[in-house]
């Protein structure tokens, strides 16, 4: 599962389905589900109801007692309407007596089965996903298990498709299971669907039967067992892009208009496949391999064994790609579960870190390999920093027995902390040990579950290290180390010191750390331990040292407070080979633009080869006062810059100049191929010649766009426009999926709200901010709504009031409230 990121606001967060009473979930653990009876293999015969949005099924479900004797069995069957319960012998259906709350079939067998007996149970019903209430999270904002995407298609502007959602325990809101993750079984989906379309499931399609009422059955056999909630059905008009890895089917399943593109989106999905291949030592472990995308799908991705689901977003044409596949580490994460999830499952929610932490740690390991070192740290400082910057995070533990609902544990931290926890033990182990583990561990638990314990012990295996201290305060414990460190120098003792401080109040770590003492380009490395609340190192020095850098690998998940000058920054920049050598000076000079020695260091920058550390100068240079030959060395990169997206930042600097000179560089690159640039340009022109850029946009709003720019388009629109500027706002904010940048897009659309007098229209705006409000996971509110309350509702109410439109006033009070 792959999250949607609020990065700005701090906002992967949980979820909500199966609440308990406020604060009584504290005292309960939450203990790997039981094995009474186990799920061996899954027959499903499905037809869909596009007008009631309903599954008729058949199910044939064989399991078998998992050791003590049993003559009952609990199947999970959420909001179903169920026809018949029998159990098959001899190809006949024996009746058996059952009851139902809605949420569970509780069903006695015919006998009692020992251990070495199986048996099959057959359920007809009917599954009503759209009558079920159900309530979901940051991760996955919905739980109806099966959706219905414009099933009568009466939205022309969107296609007609069925898509499932299992994670966590939702299959069985479309078929009767035993919904917990450490069940597995083989399957078999026969699903009839309308002839027009294709369908998607879990292994091969190994028959079609077409039927003469414009319906066919695709069969879709899984051989191999796998989770619950991992079984998937997709049914839309899709086109379907295969690719091939190792004479196993790989393929891309996309609305039609994206075919010419569905390689450029999914294409390395083969390189992909041989990488994690190599890095763990263990094949691809399915038949095949498949990734579909879904409109309005409630989460960012979804691991589903051979068929990955896909957020509408992964979509992206011609143009974006330009930028990079903004969808690449995501459709890496994906995939790596297909091992770490899929082929290993964690054993239970709590251990829900050697899922994902994995998936996330995926993502860097990807970049490391296709773009290099530098990629691979920005990928582990973002997320770094993503979790630190999120106070409720600090008192969850990575491995957590006890939560309010399951899906509190998609968050970040079994994302994002997670990932950097597995980076330092990467670290502290080597690659090599790191991946042998990881292999032992995999082939250990294939087909089955796993936990973190089964992962200490894996490690202690192969290392003959005892580990329990490092799993103890990074796996079940919560927190993070807070470390004031400071460098003196010595002259009369020629000695340098680190004094590190472990401020966090409570739960002491103990910490491997490198630390870098520089005499000019050369430096010298040293390795510590520490242990206490205050540890002192002393390392000789003739001279004082040009810089010395405490972790310069930024291995460590931790807050740090350094007392380095901005010279020691420069120092720093210049001869620091990692990333975060280089990314933390130019933050250091960022914002302190008044002094020499910090624009030096953002000048400088323009020049570094990773291009993320350009744009990250280029965005400090913004309100500096900068001199002609250094605006020199900006258009350079505007003109020239193989990044597209440092030509758009450096583009942004320069129309922050509102210098008239410019208005050619701009009007040339709105017509540049990538959004970014052509968006950066329109901004740019609309601060020296708001007439020419208004008449550009209204132009451009005429041809589809998307990212940046369409967002530019809206914006000047609604800068400069009037109030009949509303439809073609309020359609982009109205199609634009969960997002930050939908979140972004709202203040352009209050500003285009503001403008508009006619009630209706008025009335219809304000309630699209409300929905996309309402919209936003629960555990995100606390950063969302002040802004979308009062920077935006309020302040529309108020504007009205002192227009005199009392009517429009109080209807944003009244939305506001609710």
């Amino acid at each position: 599962m792959k999250q949607i990121l609020w990065i700005v606001f701090v906002l992967a967060t949980e979820m909500a389905i199966a609440q308990v009473p406020k604060e009584e979930w504290k005292s309960i653990y939450r203990e790997t589900a039981p094995k009474i009876n186990n799920l061996k293999h899954t027959r499903l015969n499905a037809a869909f109801n596009f007008e009631k949005s309903q599954v008729i099924g058949s199910a044939w479900l064989t399991l078998q007692p998992h050791f003590y004797p049993t003559d009952s069995l609990q199947l999970d069957a959420k909001g179903m309407e169920i026809k018949q319960v029998a159990l098959v012998r001899n190809n006949n259906n024996l009746p058996l007596k059952y009851q139902y709350d809605g949420k569970q079939i509780r069903i006695q067998l015919n006998k009692t089965y020992s251990k070495k007996e199986t048996y099959t149970v057959f359920v007809s019903y009917i599954a009503k996903p759209d009558e079920l209430e159900a309530k979901g999270s940051a991760a996955i904002t919905d739980a109806k298990g099966l959706y219905f995407i414009n099933p009568t298609g009466a939205d022309k502007d969107k296609p007609t498709q069925i898509w499932t959602q299992g994670e966590t325990e939702a299959t069985s809101v479309w078929i009767p299971t035993i919904d917990k993750p450490n069940q597995r079984c083989t399957q078999e989906f026969n699903l009839t669907v309308p002839a027009k379309f294709v369908s998607l499931s879990n292994g091969k399609l190994t028959r079609q039967q077409v039927h003469g009422n414009g319906t066919r059955t695709d069969q879709w056999v899984m051989n191999q067992p796998h989770a619950p909630y991992l079984f998937f059905i997709g049914v839309g008009d899709y086109a379907v892009v295969k690719d091939s890895y190792k004479g196993k089917e790989v393929s891309y399943y996309v609305e039609k208009e994206y075919e010419k593109v569905a390689r450029k989106i999914f294409g390395l999905t083969p390189e992909m496949m041989q990488f994690f291949e190599q890095k763990l030592g263990i094949a691809y472990p399915w038949n095949k391999y498949s990734q579909i995308v879904g409109r309005d799908y409630v989460s960012g991705a979804m691991e589903n064994t051979t068929a990955t689901l896909h957020q509408e977003s992964a979509q992206q044409d011609a143009r974006q790609l330009t930028d990079g596949n903004e969808w690449e580490s995501t459709i890496a994460h994906e995939l790596f579960h297909q091992w770490f999830g899929d082929l290993v499952t964690a054993e239970s929610w709590s251990n829900l870190t050697v899922n994902e932490s994995f998936a996330n740690y995926s993502e860097l390991l990807w970049s490391e390999y296709k773009y290099g070192k530098d990629a691979a740290a920005y990928d582990n400082a973002k997320d770094m920093q993503a979790y630190l910057g999120s106070k409720s995070s600090a008192g969850k533990d990575l491995v957590r027995f006890y939560y309010e609902s399951q899906e509190d544990m998609f968050d970040l931290v079994s994302y994002q902390k997670g990932g950097r926890i597995l980076h330092m033990l990467r670290n502290y182990v080597g690659d090599e040990a790191f991946f042998t583990a990881l292999h032992q561990y995999l082939t250990q638990y294939r087909f089955s579950n796993g936990s973190a314990h089964k992962l200490r012990l894996a490690f202690e295996a192969v290392t003959g290290k005892d580990l329990n201290w490092f799993f103890n305060q990074w796996y079940f414990n919560h927190g993070h180390p807070k470390l004031e460190i400071t460098y003196e120098y010595d002259a009369a003792a020629q000695l340098a010191t680190v004094i590190m401080k472990q401020t966090q109040g409570t739960n002491l770590f103990k910490l491997l750390v490198s630390i870098d003492v520089y005499e000019g380009a050369s430096k010298k490395r040293y390795q510590v331990w520490l242990n206490n609340k205050l540890d002192s190192f002393h390392f000789p020095a003739a001279t004082k040292p040009s810089l010395i850098t405490a972790d310069p690998d930024r291995i460590l998940l931790a807050e740090k407070k350094e007392n380095k000058t901005l010279e020691a920054y420069a120092h720093q920049l210049k001869y620091g080979k990692h990333f975060g050598d280089r990314m933390e000076a130019v933050e250091a000079a960022a914002g302190k633009t008044s002094d020499p020695v910090a624009l030096d260091i953002l000048l400088d920058a323009l020049n570094d080869p990773f291009f993320r550390i350009r744009i990250k100068a280029l965005n400090g240079l913004e309100q500096a006062a900068i001199n002609a030959a250094s605006l020199q060395k900006i258009e350079i990169l505007a003109a020239k810059d193989p990044s597209r997206l440092v030509k758009a930042a450096a583009i942004d600097v320069l129309g922050k100049q509102r210098n008239p000179a410019y208005q050619t560089l701009f009007l040339q690159s709105i017509e540049d191929s990538s959004y970014s640039v052509a968006g950066a340009a329109l901004e740019a022109l609309s601060l020296i010649d708001s007439s020419t850029a208004y008449a550009t946009a209204l132009k451009l709003s005429k041809t589809p766009t998307r990212g940046k720019l369409n967002n530019t388009i809206s914006m000047v629109i609604a800068a400069f426009g009037d109030e009949t500027s509303y439809d073609y706002i309020a359609g982009n904010f109205k199609k634009m999926p969960l997002s930050t940048e939908k979140f972004t897009a709202m203040f352009t659309f209050s500003e285009c709200l503001n403008k508009v007098k006619d009630a209706t229209k008025f009335k219809e705006g304000i309630d699209l901010i409300v929905a996309f409000r309402e919209s936003i996971p629960k555990d995100s509110k606390p950063q969302t709504d002040p802004y979308i309350n009062n920077l935006v509702l309020k302040a529309l109410a108020t504007s009205k009031e002192s227009k005199g439109l009392q009517e429009l006033a109080d209807y944003v009070k009244s939305r506001m409230a609710q």
